[in-house]
C-alpha cells in the first residue's frame, strides 16, 4: 500500500499498524509461551536466525538452535528482555551492537558456544546487566574497555575459553564486578593493573592455567578478596606479603595440584581470616611461620613430601587441637618415613610460640 498525500498518511498507519504490532502479538513459530508473551521458549527447535518477539517479552530462551551470529538490531523491539539464553547455539563471533537497545537486560547467557571474537562496542546499551557468562566458548582476547557499559556487572564467567593474558583497562568500568571466574584458559600472565578496576572482587577463580609467577603486581589492588583458586598452575613458590592487601578477608585459599615447592616465610603476612586453606598434591615439606592456624577449620596437605622437623611443630599443634585429621605423611627424617605427622613423636622436644591475637583481627 503506498500513501501519495499526507492526508492519507494517517489513514496508512491505521492500517498498517495493528498488522505490524499482530506479528510481534502472537508466539513466534516453533516456539512457546506463557503469561502473555513474557516468557517465549524456543529451546531445541532448530531455528536458524533469531525470532522477533514484543516489547512484553520479558525471558526469551534460544537454546540448542543454530543460530551462528547474532545481526546488528536483532532484538531491537526486545526492549522489555531481561533474562536471554542463548547456550549451545553455535555462535562463533559477538558483532558490534549485537545487543543494542537491551537497557533492561540483567542475565545473558552464552556459554558453551564457538565464540572466539568479541568487537568493540558488542555490549554497548547492556547498562543494567548483572550476571554475564560466557563459559565454554574459544575467545583467546578480551579487547580494553569491552566490558565497559556493564556498570552493574556482578559475575562474569569466562572459564573454560583460550585466554591468555589479561591486559590492563580489559575490565575498565565494571566497578562493581565480584565474582570473577577465568578458570582451565590459557593464561601465562597478568599483567600489571590488569585488575585495577574491580578492587571490590570477592571471589577470583584462576586454576587451571599456565601462571608460573604468583601476580603480585596484578594483584595489589585487589582489597576484599574471600576465595581464591589458584590450583592447577605451575607455579613453584609464594612470594612475601602475597596476600596481604586482601589478607584479612581471604577466607578460602586454593593452592592444590601445583608443583609448589616453598612458601617465603613471609608470604601469609596479614592473612588473619581464613578457615579453608588447600595444598594437596605439592611438594611442599614445611610451612611458612607467617601461617596463623587459629582460624583454620579446613586444611588439605596429602601428597606433599613433609619434613617432621620442628619447623613443621606448628602443624601439628594445631592437629592436636582440631577435631579435622588430615593426612600429611612424613617424608624425612628417615626415622619418620611414612608415619602421619599427627602421629609422629619427631615434635616432642619442640617449641612452639604462641600467637598473640592481632588488633582489627576480622572473626
Amino acid at each position: 500500500m503506498r500513501c501519495v498525500s499526507w492526508l492519507l498518511l494517517g489513514t496508512c498507519l491505521l492500517v498498517l499498524g495493528p498488522a505490524l504490532q499482530g506479528v510481534l502479538s502472537q508466539c513466534p513459530s516453533l516456539c512457546h509461551c506463557h503469561g502473555d508473551l513474557q516468557h517465549v521458549i524456543c529451546d531445541s527447535v532448530g531455528l536458524k536466525k533469531i525470532p522477533r518477539v514484543s516489547e512484553a517479552t520479558r525471558l526469551l530462551n534460544l537454546q540448542r538452535n543454530n543460530l551462528s551470529s547474532i545481526p546488528t538490531g536483532a532484538f531491537s523491539e526486545s526492549k522489555g528482555l531481561i533474562s536471554l539464553h542463548m547456550q549451545h547455539c553455535q555462535l562463533k563471533e559477538i558483532g558490534s551492537q549485537a545487543f543494542k537497545g537491551l537497557k533492561k537486560l540483567i542475565y545473558l547467557y552464552l556459554s558453551n558456544n564457538d565464540i572466539t571474537t568479541i568487537r568493540p562496542g558488542a555490549f554497548e546499551d547492556l547498562t543494567e546487566l548483572t550476571y554475564l557468562y560466557l563459559d565454554g566458548n574459544k575467545i583467546g582476547d578480551l579487547a580494553k574497555g569491552i566490558f565497559s557499559p556493564m556498570i552493574n556487572l556482578f559475575i562474569l564467567q569466562l572459564n573454560d575459553n583460550k585466554l591468555r593474558e589479561l591486559r590492563a583497562g580489559t575490565f575498565a568500568g565494571a566497578k562493581d564486578l565480584r565474582w570473577l571466574h577465568v578458570s582451565r584458559n590459557e593464561l601465562s600472565a597478568l599483567q600489571p593493573g590488569s585488575l585495577d578496576d574491580v578492587e571490590n572482587l570477592a571471589i577470583l577463580h584462576l586454576d587451571g592455567n599456565k601462571i608460573s609467577t604468583y601476580p603480585s603486581a596484578a594483584m595489589s589492588k585487589l582489597r576484599v578478596v574471600e576465595e581464591l583458586t589458584l590450583g592447577r598452575n605451575p607455579m613453584r613458590s609464594i612470594p612475601d606479603n602475597a596476600f596481604q592487601s586482601f589478607g584479612r578477608y581471604m577466607e578460602k585459599l586454593h593452592l592444590d595440584n601445583m608443583g609448589l615447592e616453598k612458601f617465603s616465610d613471609g608470604a601469609f603476612a596479614g592473612v588473619s581470616a581464613i578457615k579453608s586453606l588447600h595444598l594437596d598434591s605439592n611438594k611442599l615439606k614445611s610451612l611458612p611461620r607467617s601461617l596463623d592456624y587459629s582460624t583454620i577449620t579446613n586444611l588439605t596437605l596429602s601428597n606433599n613430601p613433609w619434613s617432621c622437623v620442628c619447623q613443621l611443630a606448628p602443624l601439628r599443634k594445631w592437629m592436636d587441637s582440631t577435631r579435622s585429621r588430615p593426612d600429611a605423611v612424613c617424608a624425612s627424617p628417615a626415622s619418620q618415613r611414612g608415619k602421619q605427622v599427627r602421629d609422629s613423636a619427631a615434635f616432642s622436644s619442640c617449641r612452639v610460640k604462641s600467637r598473640r591475637a592481632k588488633k582489627g583481627a576480622r572473626h
